[in-house]
């Protein structure tokens, strides 16, 4: 099980959490507005209210992806998140386990739709990405970097 690890350090992963009003399109617009420009969606989560959505992704291309969401009026923030690699659903609780044990929060989880390379990845919101790194590693699982899920 164990894989070489990679620093989140030197090249982190970038979420952006888009601020969308809860309306029939917004989504679509989204999506089709990245597409039309190359930008590829490698995970995506939405969280609904009655008025507004956050669509929070990590994308292939954050500086174009940034770039297109400025130019068009979707307001963002953005942050690192932790990405890792999952062999298949098994690792999921070794994962978790490993973050528990560092004894960090764990603020949200959701998966990538695919990697470029093919596998499945989480993407984690925690409360600190270097110690949750080292944990990883000294587990044996692979932390994924920007380079590594951009085509």
């Amino acid at each position: 099980m164990a894989v070489p690890s990679t620093s989140v350090g030197r090249d982190p992963v970038r979420q952006f959490s888009i601020f969308s009003e809860n309306r029939v399109g917004q989504l679509h617009d989204l999506t089709s507005l990245f597409k039309q420009h190359n930008v590829h969606i490698m995970a995506i989560t939405v969280l609904d209210t009655t008025d507004s959505a956050i669509v929070r992704v990590i994308v292939d291309d954050p500086d174009k992806a940034r770039e297109l969401m400025v130019n068009n009026d979707f307001p963002y923030t953005e942050c690192e998140v932790l990405a890792v690699e999952l062999g298949d659903e098994s690792q999921l609780r070794p994962v978790l386990a490993a973050i528990y044990q560092a004894e960090i929060n764990v603020h949200y989880v959701y998966s990538f739709i695919k990697r470029p390379q093919g596998g499945s990845a989480l993407v984690i919101s925690i409360e600190d990405i270097d110690v949750a790194t080292q944990a990883l590693n000294q587990c044996g699982f692979k932390v994924l970097t920007q380079r590594d899920i951009s085509r």
